[in-house]
């Protein structure tokens, strides 16, 4: 294993704004990717511009050896992480009546299975004192038609985050959850209409989408110093919409 000198955080998902607000808070970050490692070395070079540093790591989450292979890799070539987030999900939509086998197959493998995975890794490596970050959903609370699936395996976040911080006793890390509401993301936006983004950015009392900067922010405090105390919680980032 490399020397460590700094502190290194591992993003799963490639997550652009969470990345680079972890940076600017003075993190190495540990980038990964699963098929878009362009889009992954462009956050790592924007990193760079900021007096960064980043590198991008391809793995599957949803494969239980890409991700012993990933936490492996961090490891060699930065040091232990001391933080964890696990942004990696998918998001398809359907009734429950027509969801077909594929899609609850490929949300549970990511968003379940993934976050499983990670936290296995994490929680065998960590050191004292590290933060893991899970990335769950205000859809748990408003239980909207169509999302019923993903709603799902969003709630299992939560749970998984409240039990992992539990089973953490005595080692001082802290285990939390940021559920965001609507965000103006690629994830978000695509499939929706006009119309569609206007109605949703009015269930909150703010009248808005997040940005992808709101959601950072928050990650940046469960992070940091500032949010030591919290531990096991589920932090809805979401305007007030629930």
């Amino acid at each position: 294993m490399a020397q460590q000198t700094t502190k290194i955080a591992l993003v799963t998902g490639g997550s652009q704004g969470i990345g680079k607000r972890l940076a600017r808070d003075g993190f190495t970050i540990a980038l990964n990717y699963v098929r878009h490692g362009a889009a992954a070395q462009e956050v790592c070079r924007d990193i760079a511009d900021q007096d960064g540093f980043a590198v991008a790591f391809q793995a599957d989450v949803s494969k239980s050896e890409d991700v012993t292979r990933l936490f492996n890799v961090v490891e060699a070539q930065l040091g232990t992480p001391e933080v964890v987030v696990n942004n990696a999900g998918i998001l398809s939509l359907s009734s429950l009546a027509d969801v077909r086998d594929d899609d609850i197959n490929a949300l549970l493998d990511v968003n379940v299975k993934g976050v499983i995975y990670c936290l296995r890794e994490a929680m065998k490596r960590l050191q004292q004192g590290a933060r893991i970050i899970n990335l769950s959903s205000t859809v748990v609370a408003v239980n909207m038609p169509h999302y019923g699936v993903y709603t799902a395996t969003k709630a299992a976040v939560d749970a998984l985050t409240a039990i992992a911080a539990k089973e953490l006793r005595g080692r001082s890390i802290t285990v939390n959850a940021v559920a965001p509401g609507p965000t103006a993301t690629d994830l978000f936006l695509e499939g929706k209409s006009d119309d569609d983004i206007k109605a949703l950015s009015q269930n909150n009392p703010l009248e808005r989408l997040a940005t992808a900067e709101d959601i950072a922010k928050s990650v940046s405090f469960l992070a940091g110093p500032d949010g030591g105390w919290v531990n096991g919680q589920t932090l809805r980032v979401n305007g007030g919409m629930a």
